[in-house]
This record gives C-alpha cells, sequence and structure tokens, in this order.
C-alpha cells in the first residue's frame, strides 16, 4: 500500500487508486446488459471495456485498453470507441471511418456509427460500411457537431444526436453564433427555429423518445425556455418557462419526456417559507420540497418512477430515490433506496438500476467486478454546522493527534464557490488526510455560493461573491473553535485550485490577519478573462457593472505570503506551508 510522501504524487496525481474499479457505466434501455470501463487489476492503467450480462452475471472483456470513452446503440449490442484517432466497434460488422476519429456513437438501433473529426466535420458509417460527410466546412472555421466552448460552462460536452430511430440527427453548427439543425441520413436537413439572438446559450439537448428537446436561455441567465421541437420543419413549442432573479440553474437530466406526455423539468420552490430545488411535470410539483434535487437519473420502466440523486437534510450526504410520476392514486410519492451514509450515484437502464458498485433488478443483486487497490487512509472528518448561517463544516486531525495539542490549521478550499467539499466520501478526503498527517488541522468550509443546501443559500453570492464567500470562511473558522480548541488560529493557511486559488489569493491580500500563508493552484487571476457565461452568472454584465469586476479582481501581490503554482505539486506546496505557516 502506498502511504506517506510517496501517496500524492504517485496516486493522487494519477487516480492510482482507481485502477481496477468499474467507471463509464451504461445500461442498456432493456436492461439485459451493463458495459463499463475497467482496468485489469490495481496496477494496471489501462481500462479495458466490458460487458456484463445481468440474467446470468457473466462479464465479457470486449476490448483491451487504453479505452477513454465508449458509446453504444440503446440495447448495448453495438459499442464504438476510438484509440489514437482509429475507430472500433463490437456487434456489427464494416467498421472503417475513412477519417481520424472523435466520440464515435453508434444510433439507437446499431445499424450506423457517427463521429466527428479533428477538422470538425460530421462523418456517418452506414449499415453496409460506407462513410460519408454529413455535415462539415472544413478551413472555414465553422464547426459541425462539436460542443461550442460556452457549453462546457453548462456540462454540456455533446455537440450531436441521434433521433431514437436512428434515421436523424440535431446537429450543432457554431461560427460566430450557434445553430441547431436536423440532418437526414440522406442529405435533407432543416434548421431549428427559436429567437436565438434572445436565447443565445443552448444549454442542454435530450432526444430519447418523441420530439427533441432543448433548453435555451437569455444571456443574463435570468429567464429560459424548455422547448419541442418537431423534427419535420425544425419549428419549436414551448413547453415551460425557467425564471429566477439571480440565474437560472437547470437540473440535471432535465428536461424528460415522461410516458403520459407531460414534460419533467427542474426548478426552484421560493415561496410559503419553502426554499426548493424541485421537480414538476407541466407546472406540477413532483417532490416534497425537502428533498434538495442535484440530478435526474431517469425514468425506471416497471415502475414509471423518476430515479434521482438528491439530498435530503443534510447537504453532506447524496442519496437515491424514486420519485412517482403517475397523477393522482396511493402510495408513498417518494421511495429512499440508500440507506447509508455517504455519496451515492445511480445508473438506469429498463428495470435495471445500478447504484455505487451493485446492479440491481427486483430482489436481485449483482456486484460490478472491482479489483481496484484499498484506500490508503481512512479519514474520519468530523462534520457540524457552524455560525447562524449553518454553514457545512468539516475538521480533518492528524491520525495520531493528542487532544490539548494546537495544530496549525489548513482551510482548503478545494475547486472553491460552486463545488462541494464536505461530503460523507472516503475518497474525497484522502488528500485531506495526507496533509493532516503532516501536521495540520485540515478544516474545509462550504460557504454561501456553495450547491447543496438551498436555492437561496447557493444563489445569496450574486455579485458579491468575493465579500460573501470569504467572509463565511473566516466566520466558520472562529466558530470552529468553540468544539475544537486545539485549531490555532494564530496558525492558519489557506489553499485552492481554480476558483478556489482566486479566493485563497484574495484572502492572504484582504484578511493577511487571519491568513499566514496560502496557495492558489492554477488561479483566476482575472474574471474579465473568463468566459462571459460563467463570468455573468455570478457577477453580472462586465459592461452594465465594471465596479462589480474591479472588486473581484486580485491586487498586485502584497499582504501575506503566497505561492502560485500553475499545475499543483504537492511537495513544493507542503514546504512552502510548512516553512510559512506551521
Amino acid at each position: 500500500m502506498l502511504v506517506g510522501v510517496e501517496y500524492p504524487e504517485l496516486a493522487a496525481r494519477t487516480g492510482r487508486f482507481r485502477f481496477g474499479a468499474p467507471h463509464a457505466v451504461t445500461v442498456g434501455d432493456d436492461g439485459a446488459r451493463v458495459a463499463f470501463l475497467r482496468s485489469a487489476g490495481p496496477y494496471d492503467p489501462a481500462a479495458a471495456l466490458w460487458v456484463l450480462t445481468v440474467a446470468t452475471g457473466a462479464v465479457t472483456r470486449i476490448a483491451d485498453g487504453p479505452i477513454d470513452s465508449y458509446a453504444g446503440s440503446a440495447d448495448l449490442s453495438v459499442l464504438a470507441w476510438a484509440t489514437a484517432g482509429q475507430l472500433a466497434c463490437a456487434g456489427r460488422g464494416p467498421c472503417t471511418a475513412a477519417e481520424p476519429v472523435l466520440a464515435p456513437r453508434p444510433d439507437p438501433t446499431g445499424q450506423s456509427i457517427g463521429y466527428t473529426t479533428p477538422d470538425d466535420t460530421l462523418r456517418v458509417i452506414g449499415p453496409d460500411g460506407d462513410d460519408q460527410l454529413l455535415a462539415g466546412e472544413p478551413g472555414s472555421g465553422v464547426r459541425w457537431g462539436v460542443a461550442e466552448p460556452t457549453a462546457a460552462d453548462f456540462g454540456r460536452r455533446r455537440g450531436w444526436w441521434w433521433s431514437p430511430d436512428g434515421s436523424r440527427i440535431l446537429a450543432v453548427r457554431s461560427a460566430t453564433t450557434v445553430s441547431l439543425h436536423l440532418l437526414d441520413l440522406h442529405g435533407g436537413w432543416v434548421d431549428v427555429h427559436w429567437d436565438r439572438e434572445t436565447y443565445p446559450y443552448l444549454v442542454d439537448v435530450r432526444w430519447t423518445t418523441g420530439n427533441a428537446l432543448l433548453t435555451v436561455l437569455r444571456r443574463s441567465q435570468q429567464h429560459g425556455l424548455v422547448l419541442s421541437v418537431d423534427p419535420r420543419t425544425g419549428e419549436t413549442q414551448v413547453h415551460a418557462e425557467l425564471a429566477d432573479a439571480r440565474w437560472v440553474e437547470p437540473v440535471p437530466g432535465t428536461p424528460l419526456l415522461l410516458p403520459d406526455g407531460r414534460v419533467l423539468v427542474g426548478g426552484e420552490l421560493a415561496h410559503d417559507g419553502f426554499d426548493a430545488r424541485c421537480l414538476f411535470a407541466d407546472g406540477s410539483l413532483l417532490t416534497p420540497p425537502e428533498l434538495y434535487v442535484r440530478r435526474v437519473v431517469g425514468l425506471i420502466a416497471d415502475t414509471q418512477e423518476v430515479l434521482v440523486e438528491a439530498t435530503e437534510g443534510e447537504p453532506a450526504e447524496q442519496h437515491v430515490f424514486a420519485v412517482r410520476t403517475a397523477l393522482g392514486g396511493n402510495g408513498a410519492k417518494l421511495r429512499r433506496l440508500t440507506t447509508e451514509p455517504g455519496w451515492h450515484h445511480a445508473h438506469l437502464g429498463g428495470d435495471v438500476m445500478v447504484i455505487d458498485d451493485t446492479i440491481r433488478r427486483g430482489a436481485a443483486t449483482v456486484p460490478l467486478p472491482d479489483d481496484a487497490h484499498p484506500l490508503p487512509y481512512r479519514p474520519r472528518p468530523l462534520l457540524t454546522r457552524v455560525t447562524d448561517r449553518r454553514l457545512p463544516a468539516g475538521v480533518l486531525y492528524p491520525a495520531a493527534h493528542v487532544s490539548g495539542t494546537r495544530l496549525p490549521v489548513l482551510l482548503d478550499l478545494g475547486a472553491g464557490p460552486g463545488h462541494q467539499q464536505v461530503v460523507t466520501d472516503a475518497r474525497s478526503w484522502q488528500d485531506r488526510q495526507w496533509w493532516a498527517d503532516a501536521g495540520f488541522v485540515v478544516v474545509s468550509v462550504d460557504s454561501r455560493g456553495t450547491p447543496g443546501v438551498a436555492p437561496s443559500f447557493e444563489k445569496v453570492v450574486y455579485r458579491r461573491l468575493a465579500d460573501v464567500a470569504l467572509t463565511d470562511q473566516v466566520d466558520a473558522l472562529h466558530a470552529l473553535t468553540g468544539k475544537h480548541p486545539d485549531l490555532d488560529l494564530s496558525r492558519v493557511a489557506i489553499r485552492g485550485t481554480g476558483l478556489g486559488g482566486w479566493l485563497a489569493a484574495l484572502a492572504v491580500q484582504r484578511r493577511p490577519d487571519v491568513f499566514r500563508c496560502g496557495v492558489a493552484i492554477d488561479p483566476v487571476t482575472d474574471w474579465a478573462n473568463l468566459s462571459p457565461a460563467f463570468a455573468e452568472r455570478y457577477l453580472g454584465n462586465r459592461a452594465d457593472n465594471p465596479e462589480i469586476y474591479d472588486h473581484h479582481a486580485l491586487a498586485a501581490p502584497g499582504g501575506a505570503p503566497l505561492l502560485i503554482s500553475p499545475t499543483g505539486d504537492l511537495s513544493e506546496e507542503r514546504e512552502f506551508v510548512i516553512r510559512e505557516c506551521a
């Protein structure tokens, strides 16, 4: 087992302790097969592609690694992937591409395979193996089927989608603006029509049954529409409106077309004392206000319930729930499917669920094969809520800590606001335990601006992120000393990455009375250099609010000592923090 100094460099940086564990899990729509990536063991980084047959539990190795990603037909009878630009597939005949391949994807029926190329064209290999250019303008700067840079700010990584019957493709065309087009495999196409000038952001596209569903937002992100696309004409119909005075935060996995024709969308309940992130079907509330919905996994075939990942009360935990969608009727509206405290995930296909690493069909369970190395540490963070804002906080001591021994503090921000750090997941505390065993009490605080508690908690930072987030971190440190007197607040270091790096740098500049030193890994240094979609979500339009951007800018070097690291070198970080703060 790797421990000590060797652990972070050799393990944390390479994902060493995930080698041999299943990931990228996909369940076929009929529940017959489960596909996943997994290396051969704890010392093998090259992930191979496997398929498990649910009825028998038999596991078949489809292809050797390294395979980074794959896609399958609806029932997973056909699988496709790319290695070093070369197309490979299983379950079908001709599989030769005319161009270097990126992100191949079989159509739901398994007859054709679509892919994009390095020169941003979209091509399709038909049932007989012919490879045709479906859309492309090489050398023009126009990109077809590729997610535009702004898409990543909304969590969208795809730029094209198959129709359920495999006869058409819905593709993004991005140049100076983003548009969407329905492409027929025989060469015809129609434009998808919506007011792109008013709603320039294409947030999500889902086409699993019926008509395709789109989510689009205004540039301010304070108003959006859920649209249904007529595949014959490209005309769109409004199914729902999304609005928020700060910014709209769509629930991942929505919109979703329900069997009765209603459209499921995520939204917020903010009246009559409620402050909840919920699901609605054509305006009807489906989830109870005490449930904070994080993601919709899909529709359970045999019960017509929606499977969701959500938080119920304790923001440090994520559980899996089944939500009833039927109108009227008796019985529970909500079933919790996970019981142990933790951070649970789910995948779904037909009537088969994969929850964490266990396949469930009815009362029967089958484990996914796992040959990962055991985690090196067994951290026991002490979780609590502090201040009148009930900020989630976690405190982690060295394994050999003796009560009554005061220790320097490392305030670990992780990726910063917008990214939850205080979670019941041993894997997320491994690096922090390594820091603790180097002689620190490691503290993490989910300041306002972090998801998981309530919409108002998350969005109160609008146009004042710097002041709110920094105030919360400082107040939480002082509040924790009541229960944790061994925290020596005269020796506090702060550390973060990306947006967390920005906040760490801001902390040592503005509050050197609290923070003796800081480490900023690949920090955001200028909000004006970020994409408008990301920056304006928090700060508004720069043209309208230049003073807000100025207030969130880092000053010239000054204040407490600060180490800025472009990529993060844990040995360098530890040496700096021990020298300056311990």
